[in-house]
Order: C-alpha cells, then sequence, then structure tokens
C-alpha cells in the first residue's frame, strides 16, 4: 500500500488550474479593454458577460489613423508554468484569427504571442506555452520563445490589418 501511495506523488497531476471562468458571477471588471485609440486609432472593442453566462468580446477594428487592433486582458497573481504547460480556451469565435498574449512580468514592454483561428463553432484551442514568442507591436523580437516559470498577465488581441467587427464568446481559460 505504501509503494501505491508513493506512486502516486510522483506522476504529475494531469489536473488543469483554471486561469478564469466565466458565468454569471464573473467580475467582468477584471478585465481591462486596450483598444489602439492609445495610439490614435478607432477600433472599439467592448466585453461584458452575456445572457447566456459567457464572457463575450466584441466589436470592432478599423484602420483608419493608423488603429487596427483590440484586446481584453487580465492581470493576477503569478501562475506557475513549466514547459510542458499548455494554456486552453474554451470559446465560440467568428471564424477569425486572434492573437493569445501572455506576459511573464506585467511590466514587461513585450508579450509573449500565438495567433489561433477559431470556427465558429465551439471548441477548445490548446496552445503549448513554449510556442509563445516573443513580439513588441507587431514585430517579433530576437528573443526565445516563452521559457518562463510563471505568467501575471493574460490577453486576446484581434488585429488582422484590415476593417471588421468581431466576436468571440468565452467559456474557460485553463493551465494544463
Amino acid at each position: 500500500m505504501k509503494i501505491m501511495y508513493l506512486f502516486f506523488l510522483l506522476i504529475p497531476s494531469m489536473q488543469a488550474q483554471t486561469i478564469y471562468d466565466f458565468n454569471r458571477n464573473s467580475n467582468v471588471s477584471e478585465w481591462s479593454i486596450v483598444d489602439d485609440v492609445v495610439m490614435g486609432g478607432r477600433s472599439n472593442g467592448n466585453f461584458e458577460i452575456n445572457g447566456d453566462g459567457h464572457g463575450e468580446f466584441s466589436g470592432y477594428v478599423t484602420t483608419e489613423n493608423n488603429g487596427g487592433f483590440s484586446s481584453i486582458r487580465c492581470q493576477f497573481e503569478k501562475i506557475s508554468t513549466t514547459q510542458d504547460n499548455k494554456i486552453s480556451l474554451i470559446l465560440k469565435g467568428d471564424g477569425k484569427e486572434y492573437q493569445l498574449r501572455i506576459k511573464d512580468n506585467v511590466r514587461s514592454y513585450y508579450s509573449y504571442i500565438i495567433t489561433f483561428k477559431t470556427s465558429g463553432e465551439w471548441q477548445k484551442i490548446t496552445i503549448p506555452v513554449k510556442d509563445l514568442y516573443p513580439s513588441f507591436r507587431g514585430r517579433t523580437l530576437d528573443l526565445p520563445n516563452y521559457n518562463s516559470s510563471s505568467f501575471e498577465e493574460i490577453s486576446i488581441l484581434i488585429g488582422n490589418k484590415k476593417k471588421e467587427t468581431f466576436r468571440l464568446i468565452l467559456d474557460k481559460i485553463e493551465l494544463e
């Protein structure tokens, strides 16, 4: 029996850690919107908990006045990671591409990012953290991919270099 107990202690936990679970009791004020208006653009994103209890990120992006993006972000206490971790997003998109972005330090000027495509149906997007690459203002940096032991900010951004409306419904974000 003692050997069996030690065996289970040595097996890594396969339990996912919830980063954010969107539901009717979620506090949307924990999320902030960052649009291109910070740089003179005219895009407009909105974020709310919809009638079904899911997070809904919607709005429009325009390239007018050097604009072109809308994003939502959430900062939290550090979440520990390893190179084997994956971030999973359970969502329903609109067939458009979005970026997942994380910061290992909220004061960093750059984020680690990856682009994912939505299908228009409910789906689970799973992204290995080691695949996230460093980027600043749309430029890939000459730094290694994500290799930190923690992160403290997560963002979702749309910026496809064209004028478009968007709608992304979020159910859950987890670390596996």
